[in-house]
């Protein structure tokens, strides 16, 4: 587009640490990551910008979703069989891999927030940091389209190279598995 306004360059403000390295390890969405732990480490100087945030239970966090390859305008989302415009699904292969998520905030030890219940991968660039407002973020009343219709008990990742009838790559371990989790 002729039009088109120039963003500025994005710089990250820290880094998620957790044991999760692979997609498969994390849960689908932060919301059913229960339990699941980790840090988002903040770069120096910015550990004023924390001030305040301790008192709330949930942030969050804006992140750039390093691991995403490409990506289709139509994809298959888990729990799914048809293909969905990609901007009615989740997935972190998107024309700006940009991922949100509502996290559990558990503590802050000066520059390091230390989290739960996320379904971010090690490594990720950490964007930007807001407080959950349960009064404006919550809708409880909301539609959920085509995902209402979706199995609930159904795998939270598809083993793609079963469907590809490829051995599974060595980070997934040796025989893969059916539900598609990392051994």
């Amino acid at each position: 587009m002729a039009d088109e306004p120039a963003l500025p360059p994005l710089r990250p403000i820290g880094v998620v640490r957790t044991p999760q390295r692979v997609h498969h390890e994390a849960p689908r969405q932060s919301g059913l990551g229960r339990g699941g732990t980790g840090t988002i480490e903040l770069r120096q100087g910015l550990q004023n910008g924390l001030a305040d945030l301790a008192g709330f239970s949930h942030v969050w966090v804006v992140f750039w979703c390093h691991l995403a390859r490409g990506f289709r305008s139509r994809v298959v989302p888990p729990r799914d069989t048809e293909k969905r415009g990609v901007f009615a699904t989740r997935a972190p292969q998107r024309p700006n891999p940009i991922g949100l998520s509502c996290v559990r905030l558990l503590r802050i030890d000066k520059r390091v927030l230390h989290i739960a219940d996320h379904d971010m991968l090690d490594g990720t660039p950490v964007l930007d940091l807001k407080p959950y407002l349960s009064y404006c973020d919550s809708v409880p009343d909301a539609s959920l389209g085509y995902v209402a219709d979706l199995p609930a008990d159904a795998a939270d990742h598809r083993p793609w190279w079963q469907q590809k009838g490829l051995p599974p790559p060595a980070v997934y371990g040796r025989d893969g598995d059916d539900r598609g989790q990392v051994r």
